[in-house]
């Protein structure tokens, strides 16, 4: 009798089961879902694009604008007014190594304003305008320290000085803090159409929007070669550093940095975080429209691959941490595999392996770059100097 009774418990708890917890994410490879991705050179006429102009007059825009209606939403190109102002200078900082200047982005529009902090920290005792990498911070701002009593490998700055290149920073919540409510608060005051459409910009959208203003100083200071501006972000900012650089044509490189879902990373896949999680998580990120594709994958007119070849033929580097399965390190190396046809485009021929590489084997020289680092979802020292190589690597510099 008492055998019959834990049995039937069990088929009691059996059928009381809950159905698929869709918010559950996936860590087997086995049970990733078929998929296929959609074609990122052909037309939404089903035109084949073959060469360099017809990706750049028609197929290009073409994923532009499914990108901004259906996930990132739209992206302000005019302004009434921005000024600069210097707030602080310090032409020996880093005991003499650097300059530091603190430099104050002042953008009006709608007779709204928007305050964007910038910290750059520029090499001393060079000849000529240097390049520079440019950090969408959304850590703490104690991370980009101007003062340098707090150092974090979150932003290395005496590593990019010693490399000579000039390092700096925002943070997202000059733009739009990074809050579901009080996103509202920064740039969107500027654009108060966007909140209104299913199609408008929110938090990512104002921080790639954010990260252009700082091109528009760049291209005004002397000490800044503005041909060559990496453009990096970590996570959160992975995800901005790409819609950034594929808004903007003026960035010269693009690092994402364990970016996954949304970012770097193949939605189609449903491995680790998916767009069901990340928009009930985070409802301010993406436009309105993203929440329909909510366990529907599959329905979306583009996948991330898309979003790294719009950045062609600039290089692009993405990166994973081997403990950080929500990121899907092999989706994020699928992304730049299936982005490597619109680079062959321009004649440049990518250095990935068909495989991912192993832990701790960076592919730098190559104009789709990729690690997978040891360890957690973070931004290190290490991802920062294989950076730096596959900086120097692009712009041909030598020590």
């Amino acid at each position: 009798m008492k055998k019959f009774i834990i049995a039937f418990s069990l088929i009691v708890a059996v059928i009381q089961l809950p159905a698929q917890d869709h918010n559950q994410a996936n860590y087997d490879e086995s049970k990733v879902p078929s998929y296929t991705l959609p074609d990122v050179l052909k037309t939404s006429s089903n035109t084949e694009v073959k060469d360099k102009a017809t990706w750049e007059k028609v197929r290009r825009p073409e994923i532009i604008k499914l990108f901004e209606d259906n996930i990132y939403g739209q992206m302000p190109k005019s302004y009434s007014s921005i000024k600069y102002s210097v707030t602080n200078e310090n032409d020996t900082a880093m005991n003499g190594k650097a300059k530091l200047k603190e430099v104050l982005i002042e953008v009006m529009n709608n007779n709204k304003p928007v305050k964007i902090n910038l910290v750059l920290f520029v090499p001393n005792n060079v000849k000529k305008p240097v390049p520079a990498f440019l950090l969408i911070n959304n850590r703490g701002k104690e991370n980009t320290d101007p003062t340098r009593v707090a150092k974090s490998e979150f932003w290395p700055a005496e590593m990019l000085i010693d490399s000579g290149y000039a390092i700096a920073a925002i943070h997202v919540a000059d733009m739009a803090p990074d809050d579901k409510v009080k996103y509202v608060n920064g740039v969107l005051q500027l654009y108060p159409e966007q909140l209104t459409a299913d199609n408008g910009m929110k938090a990512i959208g104002a921080w790639a929007w954010g990260a252009s203003r700082i091109m528009d100083y760049f291209e005004k200071d002397k000490d800044i070669d503005a041909r060559k501006v990496a453009i990096v972000g970590h996570s959160r900012g992975g995800k901005a550093s790409l819609w950034a650089a594929a808004q903007d044509q003026r960035f010269a490189i693009c690092v994402s940095n364990c970016s996954g879902n949304t970012g770097a990373a193949l939605a189609r896949r449903q491995f680790g975080e998916r767009i069901n999680r990340i928009n009930a998580s985070f409802p301010h990120w993406f436009n309105n429209n993203y929440k329909k594709f909510n366990n529907n994958e599959n329905l979306l007119p583009v996948d991330q691959h898309m979003l790294i070849a719009l950045v062609a033929p600039r290089p692009v580097y993405a990166t994973n941490a081997s403990k950080d399965l929500w990121a899907d390190p092999k989706g994020t190396f699928l992304s730049l595999k299936n982005a490597e046809k619109v680079y062959a485009l321009y004649g440049l021929k990518s250095g990935l392996p068909s495989n991912p590489p192993g832990i701790n084997e960076p592919i730098t020289q190559s104009p789709l770059a990729y690690h997978n680092r040891e360890g957690e979802h973070n931004l290190t020292a290490y991802d920062w100097s294989n950076f730096i190589k596959f900086a120097d690597y692009h712009y041909k510099r030598t020590k």
